[in-house]
């Protein structure tokens, strides 16, 4: 745990009040000083899934995602370099920037306050940094952050959401341009597109934290902030770099299998799902399927082998794009699979701890060795399932 000094009376919301503290009492000098103890958690469960986060290329922005106004509390008591950069970090990555500096607060009071951890060094946990990621191997914080605290971007590693957020070349902990938008990033991995209270809680495990964080979004904010309803953000990408709409099939029947695939978005990966509550990858696409009356096969081995194969770069919305997932020294194999949505990207259910079902790139290099696509709806079985339908 680490102590932290109590913010400014201006500043203090009530949730605060009657939280976990301790109460000092130096009979000399009959002051009282209160306190207020949390454990900063950031659960070490980045992997390749933080990496490609944190990188900033999953998806496009959707436009739609409309930011919360700033309200005079917030421009009065956030300093101008932070309120700038929850501001960018909400508007590139999708989510609610006031959700951000919610998180700045409860955690470090936007870089201000002087415990351990928050310009240099870690704290008892080994949490570092204004947003207190996990930087320290072994400690009880983990690493999320990947890596050194402050590394060179060329020695990042594969896995951790640590991001070179400013482009100086340096991934930085304590530098709130890497830190806050590498906290974004960690929200949308945990789903806060579809369940904001549940990826604030990924963050930092106590619901009262959740109701902190909140608090102080809900004063940040200029007007009305509501989180009752599900967020879309950068990882559902609606739209491509260009603002066009992606997930558009090239015909009806298509297009009603997609359109399923995307709904699950926001559903937990399971091993063997096949639904309706999660899905594993071979799961999702085969009640996609499903979903028009059609059978496929059920595992990505067998649909890989149903095909029929597609050349790259001729794949389109409703294809299937199979991952070289294999061991080394075994031949080449589809071990991992999704449906392509457009814009290189596609709807996957990933893996037990890579967040939930969404839409995600499939063509960038730190993934897998694609395998190939294939198009089902073009196999002779199929057409003979959807021709005793007519």
């Amino acid at each position: 745990m680490i102590w932290q000094r109590t913010p400014p009376a201006a500043e203090t919301s009530g949730s605060w009040t009657g939280r976990i503290g301790c109460l000092l009492a130096v009979a000399m000098a009959f002051v009282v000083l209160v306190a207020l103890i949390f454990i900063p958690v950031i659960g070490d469960q980045a992997g390749r899934l933080g990496a490609l986060m944190s990188s900033g290329v999953v998806c496009s922005p959707n436009a739609d995602a409309e930011q919360p106004g700033t309200s005079e509390y917030a421009m009065d008591s956030i300093p101008e370099n932070y309120l700038e950069l929850y501001r960018e970090a909400g508007e590139d990555r999708g989510i609610p920037w006031n959700i951000l500096a919610g998180i700045g607060q409860v955690e470090s009071h936007h870089g201000r306050w002087d415990g351990p951890g928050i310009t240099e060094g870690h704290n008892d946990w080994g949490a570092a940094g204004p947003m207190q990621f996990g930087s320290l191997d072994g400690s009880a914080a983990g690493n999320s952050w990947g890596g050194e605290p402050i590394q060179d971007v060329e020695d990042r590693p594969d896995q951790g959401y640590g991001v070179d957020g400013n482009g100086d070349g340096i991934v930085n902990v304590y530098d709130p341009a890497d830190a806050i938008p590498a906290a974004a990033d960690y929200l949308i991995s945990h789903g806060i597109e579809d369940d904001v209270r549940q990826a604030i809680f990924g963050y930092n495990h106590a619901w009262w934290y959740v109701d902190d964080v909140l608090e102080w979004a809900e004063r940040y904010s200029d007007g009305d902030f509501d989180t009752t309803d599900s967020i879309r953000t950068a990882v559902v990408c609606q739209l491509d770099g260009e603002g066009a709409p992606i997930g558009r099939a090239p015909d009806e029947l298509t297009q009603a299998v997609v359109d399923w695939a995307l709904d699950q978005r926001g559903k937990p990966y399971i091993w063997g799902g096949t639904g309706p509550d999660g899905y594993d990858c071979s799961g999702l696409t085969m009640k996609a399927y499903e979903s028009i009356g059609v059978t496929v096969p059920r595992v990505s081995q067998d649909q890989w082998s149903f095909g029929p194969e597609i050349p790259m770069g001729e794949e389109q919305p409703g294809d299937l794009v199979f991952f070289d997932v294999t061991r080394a020294g075994e031949p080449p194999g589809p071990g991992h699979m999704g449906m392509v949505v457009g814009d290189g990207l596609m709807v996957e259910a990933w893996c037990t701890n890579c967040g939930p079902i969404a839409v995600r790139e499939y063509d960038d290099p730190n993934r897998a060795a694609i395998v190939g696509f294939t198009r089902p709806l073009e196999h002779p079985e199929v057409k003979a399932q959807l021709e005793a339908q007519a």
